[in-house]
């Protein structure tokens, strides 16, 4: 569906394919009452939620674990005008099961960062929406 204002609602499937070309994306959060947005590597699992792999003491594994989060990923395209965003909200937790954590470590996203004690969070996909800027013109021009 297109809307006048030269953007178009996207579906969720559509949206989670975007989100599993995407090979980073932002977790925001709340980090001492503030906003706090933070770029990551991640994967999709196969229920669609958004896994990252982070350092079990890292402030950003304190900060998520068990609240509700904002994922986003985009791809842009300036010089034509034209991309995508999707947002993901939902529960993060860090993954303890022992059996799940070893499907992770096979299947699950590598940090790009060096770690010791890697942890993987999963970011429920409870609420997933996204848009595509289609290009239009500005000002009435082509």
């Amino acid at each position: 569906m297109f809307q006048s204002d030269g953007f178009r609602a996207l579906e969720r499937q559509e949206c989670l394919r975007l989100l599993a070309k995407a090979p980073v994306g932002r977790v925001v959060y709340t980090r001492q009452a503030l906003p706090a947005v933070l770029p990551v590597n991640f994967s999709l699992d196969t229920d669609s939620s958004v896994l990252l792999c982070t350092s079990r003491d890292s402030d950003l594994a304190r900060a998520i674990d068990g609240v509700v989060v904002a994922f986003e990923a985009d791809e842009f395209h300036a010089e034509h005008r034209a991309g995508w965003s999707v947002v993901v909200t939902g529960r993060a937790a860090v993954v303890t099961d022992p059996a799940e954590h070893e499907r992770l470590l096979r299947t699950g996203p590598d940090s790009w960062m060096p770690m010791r004690d890697g942890v993987f969070v999963r970011i429920e996909a409870g609420m997933v929406s996204g848009r595509e800027l289609t290009g239009a013109s500005v000002h009435g021009t082509a």
